[in-house]
């Protein structure tokens, strides 16, 4: 299904008894602060159009609800496109769009990734970035638990009290820290509006880091043009390493796109919700060496295969590999697989002069160089990849190129 349909951009209209999150007007907010409104009657969420404090007597209300809200109201003098000031009980901090802190406020959006993560009463879910709770407290009223990984301690403070304000805080465990740099929690689902900056190293952690995966699937709000590269197909336009490196492991399934103008601060572009499901057989293959052989290919992805490996830089450096690889079915540092999922993946190797190291690797090994390039050329030419393109190869025929390559002694890590 194409990433343009099923477009979301629900109202602003209230649910009664969760926790109600954070919304806005359908307009961009910059500039302006949040200020929760914690009286335990009817509370009211307004918002103020105007320019300074002193206009704040004139704020207009919008809705009318039971349970916690949140009050908007202009900074004086505060002016700054990246940054968006919010607050919980009077205390106040700033989202910084650089951080990838935007807060999803649509409570139609938020129920609609609840149902579509198909979260079960005895799941325990792990929530990573939750920002104030918006999609939290959906989780805790459908999960047996959630575990909550944040790295802002302002974000937890606020999270902490508003499900403490529910009676809901002995179903939520936080962790503080970098989700990148932590053993993750077991888990049934994962489910997160994560921040877009560390879209490709989580997925790799999550689905690339280990042989073993114990969780059914990973809901993820994704920048939108990310999840069309995660869902590219080949043969496709856009059918990038990225795409092949997740394929080998897992499917991925689109969900629906959601408007840039249901989160605060309002990013620069809309969002897509996808589903990760890992592969149940998935490939018992070494992933640094898959790692290599993916980065190798995708150098030039518009490019034949055999013209990506004619360059002498590159044969010379897989030559040097192939003789001190030792190839073993093992876990490997995901960040590999991550590095470069953000580059431009047509650029060209370095056509400079070779490195002295190469220089003289080839002057003591130049017979041996060219019989390794001529073997490269043959594996290419008897498995009939010469002329194919990497945008155009399955997942299966990668498999397969890399296992002729292997079997001839040609290894790429």
């Amino acid at each position: 299904m194409s990433v343009e349909d099923h477009d979301v951009e629900g109202d602003n209209k209230m649910p009664s008894r969760l926790g109600i999150p954070l919304t806005v007007n359908d307009r961009s907010q910059e500039g302006n602060s949040l200020e929760f409104s914690g009286s335990s009657h009817k509370n009211e969420l307004v918002s103020d159009t105007s320019s300074s404090r002193e206009s704040n007597e004139s704020v207009r209300k919008l809705h009318s609800y039971e349970g916690p809200g949140f009050r908007q109201e202009v900074v004086g003098g505060y002016h700054h496109k990246h940054m968006q000031k919010v607050g919980w009980q009077g205390e106040r901090f700033y989202l910084i769009k650089s951080r990838g802190q935007h807060l999803l406020t649509n409570p139609h959006v938020l129920d609609s990734i609840i149902l579509k993560a198909k979260v079960l009463p005895t799941d325990t879910v792990l929530e990573i970035g939750p920002g104030t709770g918006n999609l939290t407290v959906r989780l805790l009223d459908y999960a047996k638990k959630v575990i909550a990984i944040e790295i802002d301690k302002k974000m937890v403070d606020a999270l902490q009290n508003r499900i403490g304000k529910l009676g809901l805080e002995d179903k939520l465990t936080v962790i503080i820290g970098n989700v990148l740099k932590m053993e993750l929690p077991h888990f049934d689902l994962c489910v997160s509006n994560i921040p877009y900056g560390i879209s490709s190293p989580l997925i790799a952690k999550l689905f690339l880091n280990s042989h073993k995966i114990s969780f059914r699937s990973a809901t993820l709000l994704l920048q939108k043009e990310f999840a069309h590269r995660l869902l590219a197909k080949p043969g496709e336009s856009d059918f990038n390493r990225l795409a092949v490196n997740v394929g080998l492991v897992a499917s991925v399934k689109f969900l629906m796109n959601v408007s840039k103008k249901e989160f605060v601060p309002c990013p620069k572009i809309d969002s897509s919700l996808v589903q990760i499901q890992p592969k149940l057989n998935r490939p018992y293959i070494n992933l640094d060496e898959w790692s290599g052989f993916t980065r190798t290919c995708f150098s030039k992805r518009n490019k034949t295969i055999r013209s990506i490996f004619k360059q002498k830089k590159k044969i010379i450096e897989l030559y040097e590999k192939s003789q001190s690889s030792s190839i073993s079915c093992k876990s490997f540092e995901f960040e590999d697989l991550a590095s470069d999922y953000d580059v431009d993946e047509d650029n060209e190797y370095d056509s400079g002069d070779l490195s002295t190291k190469n220089l003289e690797l080839e002057g003591q090994n130049s017979t041996k160089i060219l019989r390794f390039k001529h073997k490269i050329f043959r594996i290419l030419e008897d498995g009939g990849f010469g002329e194919k393109r990497p945008s155009k190869l399955s997942i299966e025929d990668f498999l397969c190129l890399l296992e002729l390559f292997n079997k001839e002694g040609v290894f790429f890590h």
